[in-house]
C-alpha cells in the first residue's frame, strides 16, 4: 500500500503551467505588397539579376553562392580559431553539465560512512564507582537520503536548464552565423575598399593628365594662371583621399585578422576584389511561418520563455510541502572481527516533511517574481521576432533598390565619361571655359567611386538576406550533430529542432 501510494506521488503532475512554444505569426509576406520576381540587371560586375525562390530552402554553407575559394578558406580558419565561436562552444557544454548535474536530483542520494574510535569511559560520570576502562568502538554504515519530488518542483528545474541548454545551443548557432556573415561582410569591404582605392587612382592619372593639357594652354596663352592653380588643387584633393581609404583598407584586413583569430602583425595572402566574387543568380527567400523555426535568436528567446515558464512551477513547488526520506543500515562494534555479525547490526528509518507557516511572503513574492519573468520573457520574444521579419523586409528592399541604384550609376558614369571625352577635346580646341572642364571632371570622379559602392551593396545585400534567413544552419554536415538529445532537454522536453539540425558543439579537451 505504502509502495502503491509512493509510486502516485512520484507520478504526479508537476505544478506550474506546461510549456507550449508560441505559434508562428499570422503575416503573410514581409513587405505591404508582393515583391517583384527579380532585381533589376545592368552589365558591370555585380550587375546581374537576381531572382527570389519563395520557399527554397538555404544551404549550411551559404557563403559557397559566392565562389570565392579565399573567402572559404578564411571562414573555415574562422571556425577553427574564432575565440568567440570557442566561447559559445564551452558555454553550451556548461549547460549542459548544470542540466546533468540538477537531473541528478531526481534520484536518492547513498552515502557510506566509516569510522573507528578508542575512548576512556570513567563510570563516575554516571555516578557509580569503578576504575576508568578504555574500549574501541567501529562503525560502518550506509545512509540513504531521498527527497521525493511530490509537487515536480525538482523536475521544472531539470526543464529551466534544459531550456538554458537549448538557449544556449541556439546562441551557438547565433554566433555561427554572425562569425561567418562578419567575415563575408569584411571581405566584401575589402573588395569595395580595393575598387574605390583603384577608381581613385585611375581619376588622379587623368586629372593628372588634363593638368598637363591646362599647362599647356597656359603657355599658348589660351589658359590663365588661375585655371593652372585650380587644375594642380583638384589633383592634390583627389590624392588626399587616397591614403583615408588605404587606411580603411588595413584596418578591414586586421578585422579579418581578428576574425580568424590572429594577431594584426600576422601574414594575410588574400586579397579580395569584386571581380573575384559572383553573385548569385537565384535567391532564396524563406516562407514567413518558417523564419521563426530558422533564425537562431528567434529560438535562443523561444528557450528563454520556456525556462522561464519552468521558474513558475519551481516556484510555486517551493510553497507547497516538502518530504525527506532518509534511512541508515550498517554495524557497530568493540572490534573489526565482529562487525558484521548479527548482532552489531543498527539501522534507522525515517521520513519527515515541512511546510512554511510563515516567512514574510517571500515564497509567494518569488512566484509572482517568477510570473513577471515569464511575462518579460514573452515580450521580448515577441520583439526579437519583430526584429527577424524587420531584418528580412530591409535585406529585400536593399536587394531591390540598390540593384536600381547600379543601373542607374552605370548609366551616370557611361553620361560622366563621354560628357567628360567631350569637354576634354572642346577645352583643347578652345570651345568652352575651364570651368565647364572642371565640372565634368568632378562629375565622372563622383560617378566613378558611386559605381564601386554600389557594385560592393549588391554583395552586401545578398550576404544580409542569407543571414537574415538563418544562414541554413540546419543543413550545416562540417560539425557533429545535434548536441542536446531529446533526453538531454528534461522531463518536459522542448520544441524539437528543425529536422536534420546541426550543431557545432566539440567535447572540451580533458
Amino acid at each position: 500500500m505504502g509502495g502503491t501510494f509512493a509510486l502516485l506521488l512520484l507520478s504526479a503532475c508537476a505544478v506550474g503551467p506546461d510549456f507550449k512554444a508560441p505559434l508562428a505569426p499570422a503575416a503573410a509576406g514581409y513587405t505591404p505588397e508582393a515583391h517583384p520576381a527579380a532585381t533589376a540587371s545592368v552589365s558591370v560586375a555585380g550587375g546581374d539579376s537576381q531572382k527570389f525562390e519563395p520557399g527554397r530552402d538555404i544551404p549550411g554553407e551559404w557563403w559557397k553562392v559566392f565562389h570565392s575559394k579565399d573567402m572559404n578558406g578564411l571562414i573555415d580558419q574562422a571556425l577553427q580559431a574564432n575565440p568567440s565561436l570557442q566561447a559559445a562552444q564551452a558555454a553550451l557544454w556548461q549547460a549542459k553539465e548544470n542540466l546533468y548535474a540538477q537531473r541528478g536530483k531526481l534520484f536518492p542520494t547513498l552515502s557510506a560512512n566509516g569510522s573507528a574510535t578508542r575512548e576512556q569511559f570513567a563510570p563516575a560520570e554516571f555516578g557509580e564507582g569503578g576504575s576508568p576502562f578504555i574500549f574501541n568502538l567501529f562503525e560502518a554504515t550506509v545512509n540513504v537520503s531521498y527527497a521525493p519530488d511530490v509537487w515536480g518542483g525538482q523536475r521544472r528545474q531539470v526543464e529551466a536548464e534544459a531550456a538554458l541548454a537549448e538557449y544556449q545551443r541556439f546562441e551557438l548557432e547565433a554566433t555561427y552565423l554572425t562569425l561567418t556573415s562578419n567575415v563575408v561582410t569584411a571581405a566584401v569591404a575589402e573588395a569595395s575598399l580595393r575598387g574605390q582605392i583603384a577608381a581613385t587612382l585611375d581619376i588622379i592619372k587623368v586629372e593628372s593628365d588634363q593638368l598637363d593639357v591646362v599647362r599647356q594652354q597656359f603657355n599658348v596663352g589660351a589658359a590663365t594662371k588661375t585655371d593652372v592653380l585650380t587644375q594642380e588643387s583638384e589633383v592634390a584633393t583627389t590624392q588626399a583621399t587616397l591614403p583615408p581609404l588605404q587606411k580603411q583598407l588595413e584596418q578591414q584586413r586586421h578585422v579579418l585578422l581578428a576574425l580568424i583569430g590572429r594577431f594584426p602583425n600576422a601574414a594575410l595572402n588574400d586579397h579580395f576584389t569584386l571581380a573575384s566574387l559572383r553573385l548569385p543568380a537565384a535567391l532564396p527567400l524563406s516562407l514567413p511561418s518558417q523564419l521563426v523555426e530558422q533564425r537562431p535568436d528567434v529560438r535562443a528567446a523561444q528557450a528563454q520563455l520556456h525556462q522561464a515558464s519552468a521558474q513558475i512551477g519551481v516556484a510555486i513547488a517551493a510553497r507547497l510541502p516538502q518530504f525527506t526520506l532518509t534511512g541508515e543500515y550498517g554495524a557497530a562494534g568493540s572490534t573489526v572481527a565482529n562487525l558484521f555479525s548479527p548482532s552489531t547490526i543498527v539501522w534507522t528509518a525515517a521520513a519527515s516533511g515541512t511546510q512554511t507557516l510563515f516567512d514574510g511572503f517571500t515564497l509567494l513574492h518569488q512566484e509572482r517574481a517568477a510570473k513577471a519573468a515569464y511575462d518579460e520573457a514573452e515580450a521580448q520574444y515577441r520583439n526579437t521576432v519583430l526584429g527577424a521579419f524587420q531584418n528580412v523586409a530591409d535585406a529585400l528592399r536593399a536587394l531591390q533598390l540598390d540593384a536600381a541604384t547600379l543601373k542607374a550609376q552605370a548609366a551616370a558614369l557611361r553620361a560622366a565619361s563621354a560628357t567628360l571625352d567631350l569637354a576634354r577635346g572642346q577645352y583643347r580646341l578652345g570651345a568652352i571655359a575651364y570651368v565647364t572642364l572642371l565640372n565634368s571632371q568632378r562629375t565622372y570622379a563622383q560617378a566613378r567611386l558611386a559605381l564601386v559602392q554600389a557594385q560592393a551593396a549588391r554583395f552586401a545585400d545578398t550576404a544580409a538576406l542569407f543571414q537574415a534567413l538563418g544562414g541554413g544552419w540546419w543543413n550545416r554536415i562540417d560539425v557533429e550533430t545535434n548536441p542536446l538529445s531529446p533526453e538531454d532537454r528534461g522531463v518536459t522536453t522542448t520544441t524539437d529542432l528543425v529536422a536534420g539540425a546541426r550543431g557545432v558543439a566539440v567535447e572540451p579537451k580533458q
